[in-house]
């Protein structure tokens, strides 16, 4: 295996778009095309599925350094109401490109920290959203929340709402990993908000915890699996430290690369807190996830229902999803966009009624047809082309680049077809590179990737 990591362990995407973000094409995309875009997504399945709803709220009332997401730290708690008017507002644009009342099937809080604002704006929010919309019968409303500052008043209001979902940022139990990363927050925080929303009612608590964070070490990561096995979340998210202070500027630069495990300490990391959390009973899910027989990822995953998108793994798919709020991604399954990430160029441009995105992407056929096969990698571990032409030239280059790995024990191949091995899971984003025409057309001019181990 470190010999495997050695080899393998280069900057690659995480896939949770194709193309990725840096090879969007701005030339064909422009506000009219997606608008287009997710009028003819929305005519086309708000019937049989709905839509999904993402929503960014960008606040957080100190710096992680950990974190790669955007977000503007402040605690003044002033900012709430006035980027819930905006948020609104930019949601009301999109209603009045559909041509009749949208049914959400999945609704998602991310950030940043969404238990920032208090409950009652948060009730606000949702009531808002909810004036233009109408609820799937088989819905999913989830949030992120914060251990430190996640009230029961929060986890009551969310559930009254129809919020069942609950993640919170775990990271790491240790306290000098909490300290480089700038989290501290201690175990009886994480048990309390957890105890609290089962006892409100939420049919699954998740937990996110990192690997291959500064100062992190083989004892730390198992003393964290062995206290989440304590309170037994219904889903983890088990993921590595991407580090890119190049791209996220000053937080992450908070400690040198030096503090920072090695690729091989980080993958040994990975293989104990699997093992770990197999004693327990969690399977393993797509890249990086893991749930209780119980949950409803476990039962997608087996009934071939598992999906990714900018939200992560999903239990179902959406085509069409909107990203509202600063920095939110959308995807109306012909196109991507992206908000601007500037508060105020947000607020700016939605009061004057312009939907707030600054760039895109038009998916061309051949794009449609690689993200097809790279979801399949990412959430079945394999993938198969018969009668798509499977004796094309892009088919020929992918079995060209996946022969090295097949020969490592990393996949299965035959004319039409690829499966991901045991061992080839943890370089699922490794395999997925092979499938990438855009990537393997242009090399990123400077780095943009994080490592894939």
């Amino acid at each position: 295996m470190c010999t495997l990591v050695q080899k393998y362990n280069i900057p690659g995407p995480r896939y949770t778009s194709y193309p990725t973000v840096p090879y969007w094409n701005m030339d064909t995309f422009s506000g009219t095309k997606w608008k287009s875009t997710v009028r003819q997504s929305f005519i086309e399945s708000n019937g049989p599925e709905g839509i999904s709803l993402y929503i960014h709220i960008p606040f957080c009332e100190s710096l992680c350094t950990f974190c790669g997401c955007h977000k503007r730290i402040t605690k003044r708690h002033g900012v709430e109401l006035p980027y819930i008017d905006t948020v609104l507002r930019e949601w009301k644009l999109y209603i009045d490109l559909f041509p009749e009342k949208p049914t959400i099937k999945e609704l998602h809080l991310g950030g940043g920290t969404p238990t920032f604002f208090s409950p009652e704006h948060l009730e606000m929010l949702i009531e808002g959203i909810f004036k233009y919309a109408n609820r799937a019968e088989n819905y999913e409303f989830s949030f992120e929340g914060h251990p430190n500052n996640t009230s029961k008043a929060h986890l009551q209001t969310l559930y009254d709402l129809g919020f069942r979902r609950v993640s919170f940022g775990i990271q790491d139990y240790n306290e000098t990993v909490q300290k480089a990363i700038h989290r501290i927050q201690p175990f009886e925080n994480v048990k309390r908000v957890t105890d609290w929303a089962r006892e409100i009612g939420y049919s699954s608590v998740g937990h996110d915890i990192i690997f291959g964070l500064p100062h992190q070490n083989m004892a730390h990561v198992e003393q964290t699996i062995l206290k989440t096995k304590e309170l037994m979340p219904d889903r983890l998210a088990f993921y590595s430290y991407a580090h890119v202070p190049w791209l996220k500027g000053n937080g992450q630069r908070g400690y040198k690369d030096a503090d920072l495990p090695t690729a091989e300490e980080k993958r040994n990391q990975y293989e104990k807190g699997k093992q770990l959390l197999s004693k327990v009973g969690y399977h393993e899910i797509g890249m990086d996830h893991f749930a209780l027989p119980t949950d409803g990822l476990f039962r997608s995953m087996k009934a071939g229902g598992l999906y990714r998108n900018f939200m992560g793994y999903t239990a179902s798919k959406t085509q069409l999803m909107i990203g509202l709020g600063a920095s939110s991604i959308s995807d109306s399954w012909y196109s991507f966009s992206q908000n601007v990430k500037s508060l105020e160029e947000y607020k700016h441009l939605v009061e004057n009624d312009i939907i707030p995105i600054y760039r895109g992407h038009i998916l061309t056929d051949e794009d449609q047809m690689i993200r097809k096969h790279i979801l399949n990698l990412m959430c079945r571990f394999e993938t198969s082309w018969h009668g798509e032409t499977e004796n094309s030239p892009y088919y020929k280059k992918v079995a060209e680049r996946l022969g090295e790995m097949e020969l490592d024990g990393l996949v299965e191949c035959t004319p039409e077809k690829v499966r991901v091995t045991d061992e080839g899971r943890p370089f699922v984003r490794n395999i997925c590179m092979a499938f990438d025409a855009h990537l393997h057309r242009k090399a990123p001019e400077t780095r943009l990737f994080s490592m894939t181990i």
